[in-house]
């Protein structure tokens, strides 16, 4: 068991849990990620490691809730537990001094991108960071970013905060503008990756992004987050998750990536009828007492 000694609402349905994992957290490098099960039956989902503090022990993530799985850990509070947190998984962020980086994320990938622009910001990098999301209310990590960063640009869709426009639009601006960059990473939905790929794919810009399809053991046995890349296949949680934008098939992920849909609206179905079963059950007694007895470090 794995307790959860903090949470804080940054937007609506987006929340950030620090979590007592101590192991995790002194092995923890930017880009990688943990595996987590709520309770013996629900299903194991992938979640980036947002920060982690070696002394404190802990890790922190931000979840947003679009799933069963995710509205449930979005309804955990202080002193609730985890029952399985893997990690740390998946290769860590490439660090080295590059030049001007421009790091981009799109909604929850603000949180995603935020310890690998840290770690580019302390190997001596010039960060670009650039936000966004649907409206002000969405927007996360705004000071956090703005701590890491040399510039920072928030882009909200409706223009109600920052600039009008998506990540890409800012992207596009700094290209034209004759602005020498020497790597891109973005994290966020498909999409905007996609069209992140697109941006700079003639100007012969290394770009990265961050991929999350869809895991189950993290460990490359199952093969559900198989991804194409440069006509190969790889496994995204043990040959990533960040691979060459320029190389990924964005179709072939589109694809893979919806085809449990159906078995999503079912489960959100079920789990709207059983909500408060599960967290009584999540918060019992014999949980916490596991919990207590050093568990989850």
């Amino acid at each position: 068991m794995f307790k959860i000694i903090e949470t804080r609402e940054l937007a609506p349905g987006i929340k950030r849990l620090v979590i007592e994992a101590s192991r995790i957290a002194r092995r923890h490098q930017a880009g990688q990620f943990v595996i987590i099960r709520v309770y013996e039956q629900g299903e194991r989902i992938p979640l980036t490691i947002e920060n982690s503090d070696a002394q404190r022990g802990t890790i922190s993530i931000v979840v947003q809730a679009v799933g069963k799985t995710t509205r449930l850990v979005n309804v955990l509070e202080a002193g609730d537990a985890i029952l399985d947190v893997v990690g740390p998984l998946g290769k860590p962020s490439e660090i080295a001094k590059f030049g001007t980086v421009v790091v981009m994320g799109g909604g929850v990938g603000t949180a995603e991108a935020f310890s690998t622009a840290a770690a580019l910001k302390k190997a001596g990098n010039h960060v670009i960071a650039i936000i966004g999301a649907r409206s002000r209310q969405l927007v996360i990590l705004e000071e956090e970013m703005r701590g890491v960063s040399d510039e920072l640009y928030v882009m909200t869709d409706d223009g109600s905060y920052g600039e009008k426009g998506v990540v890409t639009d800012k992207l596009r601006d700094c290209i034209a503008g004759g602005r020498r960059i020497d790597l891109v990473l973005a994290v966020g939905p498909i999409p905007m990756m996609k069209a992140a790929a697109d941006a700079t794919r003639n100007e012969g810009i290394r770009t990265i992004v961050s991929l999350n399809p869809i895991m189950i053991d993290g460990t490359g046995m199952c093969g559900g987050c198989r991804v194409l890349v440069n006509g190969e296949s790889k496994f995204a949680c043990v040959d990533g998750p960040e691979f060459d934008a320029h190389q990924v098939n964005f179709e072939v992920l589109t694809q893979r990536n919806s085809m449990y849909r159906d078995e999503e609206k079912k489960a959100m179905e079920e789990f709207e009828s059983e909500r408060e079963e599960l967290i009584e059950r999540i918060r019992s007694g014999e949980m916490r007492e596991c919990v207590l007895a050093g568990g989850g470090k």
